[in-house]
């Protein structure tokens, strides 16, 4: 079996933390997000190769990272893409990367940027009992949040329907970017394609596919993350730090009040200051404010400021509002 770490996003609407930064590498505790999948990938005996599919502009970063890593799966497949605009659609990604590697295996596809609770051995459990494409299933409890993804209708276990990003959602369970193919059912990404079907969100494939040929769907409990903006980060980070602070031994806090959900990392320096569910990177310094619901980027100053849902990016300087 062969597994696809989907990580070729440009992650814009986390501009500009992710601008130069893959929003895979963004830290949620101890770890990156996609490390939580690396690792379980990494402990599957089943799976003997992981292609990491990302794009041209992150390739230097992400085959650093690979290398320093430890993992020994991971191989990295670069899109010739550079920008948003030149991108495949994940279908049309996946089967370019079938073609160029030549995946005749049972194949797992996840979203590098999925924080899921989990363990993706348990999926891969169910796919091998059901031996039809599979879809892990998440039920998101808010119709309005379900219409940003691919709405799943079981009868049991099996999907009856599915519709992408459906204006007038009729349940709340989604799909989560978690998929699995028999090697018997690759041909069909091409074949979809050849139809003039819709290249970009896989949940159109699977909507197409399950017309065609039964699909299961692995449904779970606990949590789950799809980390594509700021607040969907802030809330993987405050799932895992479950109301704490953490703060980094390099990091220096002076007179300062931290209420919950608080990551402080190496070097940074927050002094007279009141924070509470924020993530401040390296080497940031904040002195005399008032932050709240923010991401402050490294090597950033913030002085005498209050701040509600900021993002501000790598070598910002604000003081007094400027």
């Amino acid at each position: 079996m062969k597994a696809i770490v989907l990580a070729g996003g440009y992650a814009t609407r986390l501009w500009p933390v992710t601008k130069h930064r893959p929003k895979m590498f963004l830290p949620v505790g101890d770890s990156t997000v996609i490390d939580t999948v690396f690792e379980d990938l990494e402990a599957d005996d089943r799976i003997s190769e992981v292609y990491v599919s990302t794009n041209e502009r992150f390739a230097d970063e992400f085959e650093a990272y690979i290398a320093d890593s430890g993992f020994e799966k991971p191989t990295l497949s670069v899109e010739e893409t550079t920008a948003e605009d030149e991108k495949f659609g994940v279908v049309g990604a996946l089967a370019q990367l079938i073609d160029r590697e030549g995946v005749e295996e049972d194949l797992v596809v996840v979203a590098g940027d999925n924080l899921i609770s989990f363990d993706v051995a348990e999926f891969v459990d169910f796919f091998e009992r059901k031996g039809t494409p599979s879809l892990a299933a998440y039920d998101v409890g808010s119709k309005e949040r379900a219409r940003s993804y691919g709405l799943v209708e079981l009868d049991g276990d099996r999907v009856v329907d599915f519709q992408e990003k459906p204006d007038d959602p009729k349940s709340t369970l989604v799909s989560v970017a978690c998929y699995a193919f028999p090697a018997e059912t690759l041909p069909l990404f091409e074949e979809y394609l050849s139809a003039g079907e819709n290249p970009d969100e896989p949940g159109w494939f699977i909507q197409w596919m399950q017309s065609r040929r039964p699909v299961h769907a692995f449904t779970f409990d606990g949590a789950w993350f799809d980390i594509g903006t700021p607040e969907s980060y802030l809330d993987a980070v405050a799932w895992h730090l479950d109301g704490d602070d953490r703060i980094d031994d390099t990091a220096t806090v002076e007179n300062s009040t931290l209420r919950g959900n608080v990551h402080v990392m190496a070097g940074a320096e927050i002094v007279d200051s009141t924070l509470e569910r924020t993530v401040v990177f390296p080497n940031a310094t904040i002195r005399d404010a008032d932050v709240r619901g923010s991401i402050i980027d490294e090597d950033t100053r913030i002085e005498n400021l209050d701040l509600a849902d900021a993002l501000i990016g790598a070598h910002s300087t604000m003081t007094n509002g400027t």
